[in-house]
């Protein structure tokens, strides 16, 4: 029989929501516990660019912008497109109409947003991003729950949610020393433990076999709290909303200069500082570091003459043609974009960028030949960038000749060296906006719309069916939703 641990609150997983919703329970003098399977806390919220779109700021109003909750709300839908009907309308109001709350609130906490930038078809500026880089929330809350007393369990991994008689009182989970353990929650549970962008299982039962396999940015983010919750009938709604494949580059080996930078708010205040006064010619290398990192190349290097080369020298795909799902079934799902000294040039100036950031700046080849070496490769025949790559040489060349003997239709040929390859390149799950069935107080429903009594889900894990599109909107969620799911536990009396 495991050891058992009484609390008055229970936190499953430490990202951005799991944080919000422990700082929220301890600030109403509760006793809190909360447990990430992981070495440190983050989750996915340190994995994100940082970005999130709020209306009502203090950014905004600086900036003379006159904006509402009820446009936020209306400018949703056309991001949601064609998805839109499926939106979950309850939960997008309580998004909209919390941000400006939110952002006071991380303000308070110490984080520091520089924007906002536009984002069509928001109608105003809205996106306010993070500074230094996103570990600042994880940072900034972390030291709030410790100051709260927050006692967090790193390397727990929870397994199953406890009843008595319907009611959740508790989990069993395996401490770091893989001995099994009981949480019981005087209150309330909440289930802040991410999404299953990494579960093959869950990608393949509730979206489909062809994203099943394709790696997750967030390796750990195995829809635990989607396992425990649907194991006592509750169920995922959207479940087949997977942002992925996409390609990105792979990331660097080492941390670049911004990733290294502690997000203390001294220097995140710094860094706004510059970004507002400094010229361009002193900012622009600091930026590189940033945009040349794990981001998504240009579309335009295809439609321009780029192709995609996978491990064996080959062309696999029609470059124009959603290359990111045939990318997902290559050898190692990786492969290299390849250029000739025509497309490179071209790619070297403005309009035809390699990357970008929303609001933040534009990276050219020249770029990624200061900042990611690893993923530079050049040479003046096809045979020594092969070498450079890493793949057959004889196939390589044997392929870019077919290819020029193709029809190619508008694209030129790959014929002017020297030639430049950028990659690996890879195609991943970025995240799954399945989330389990709640109500507008973030209680977990069974499949008869049933609440569990004491069990809360927050974040992706408690998405409920809200359509998040869009830069901006799934960090909100998660900080949203983690207070409010926070509270609930707290003043949950069963």
């Amino acid at each position: 029989m495991s050891a058992t641990t009484h609390t008055d609150v229970l936190i499953i997983g430490g990202g951005g929501t799991g944080l919000a919703a422990a700082i929220e329970a301890a600030e109403l003098g509760r006793q809190v516990i909360l447990l990430e399977k992981n070495a440190e806390t983050g989750g996915s919220t340190s994995w994100s660019v940082g970005s999130i779109t709020a209306t009502g700021t203090p950014h905004q109003r600086k900036a003379n912008i006159q904006d509402s909750a009820d446009a936020h709300f209306e400018d949703m839908e056309k991001h949601a497109g064609a998805l839109a009907p499926r939106d979950n309308l309850a939960l997008r109001r309580i998004l909209v109409d919390n941000t400006a709350d939110m952002i006071d609130w991380l303000m308070k906490l110490g984080v520091v947003f520089v924007g906002p930038e536009e984002e069509p078809p928001h109608r105003v500026a809205r996106m306010h991003n993070v500074v230094p880089n996103s570990r600042s929330f994880a940072y900034h809350l972390t030291r709030r729950c410790r100051d709260l007393r927050v006692d967090l369990r790193l390397n727990t991994a929870t397994q199953r949610i406890v009843l008595e008689g319907d009611r959740a009182i508790g989990v069993e989970a395996t401490l770091p020393d893989g001995t099994l353990h009981t949480f019981i929650a005087r209150r309330g549970i909440v289930l802040a433990s991410g999404d299953y962008s990494a579960a093959a299982d869950l990608k393949a039962q509730l979206a489909n076999p062809e994203v099943a396999l394709v790696d997750a940015i967030n390796t750990t983010a195995t829809g635990d709290g989607h396992r425990m919750a649907m194991a006592l009938g509750g169920s995922v709604v959207n479940g087949d909303i997977v942002r992925g494949p996409i390609m990105r580059f792979l990331a660097p080996t080492r941390a670049n200069l911004l990733q290294r930078l502690p997000p203390t708010k001294i220097i995140a205040q710094l860094i706004a500082w510059s970004a507002k006064w400094l010229p361009q010619w002193i900012l622009r290398p600091f930026l590189m570091s940033f945009l040349t990192t794990a981001v998504s190349p240009s579309t335009d290097l295809y439609r321009e003459g780029g192709v995609l080369i996978n491990k064996n020298g080959q062309r696999f795909t029609n470059e124009l043609d959603k290359p990111n799902k045939e990318m997902a079934k290559q050898p190692e799902r990786i492969g290299w974009i390849v250029m000739d000294s025509t497309v490179a040039k071209k790619f070297s100036a403005w309009p035809y960028y390699i990357s970008t950031a929303p609001g933040v700046a534009y990276a050219y080849l020249d770029d990624y030949r200061r900042n990611r070496p690893d993923i530079f490769h050049y040479s003046p025949t096809l045979e020594g960038l092969a070498t450079s790559m890493g793949v057959a040489t004889h196939a390589l060349a044997e392929t870019i000749a077919q290819y020029n003997q193709d029809d190619r239709g508008a694209r030129p040929a790959i014929a002017q060296g020297p030639f430049y390859a950028l990659g690996p390149i890879k195609s991943y799950v970025v995240f799954t906006d399945g989330g389990l069935k709640v109500t507008d107080k973030l209680e977990v429903l069974r499949t008869d719309d049933q609440v569990i009594p004491g069990l809360y889900a927050a974040g992706s894990a408690g998405q409920g069916g809200l359509l998040l599109e869009g830069h901006g909107h799934h960090l909100g969620w998660a900080f949203i939703s983690g207070r409010i799911a926070g509270r609930a536990a707290a003043h949950y009396q069963g």
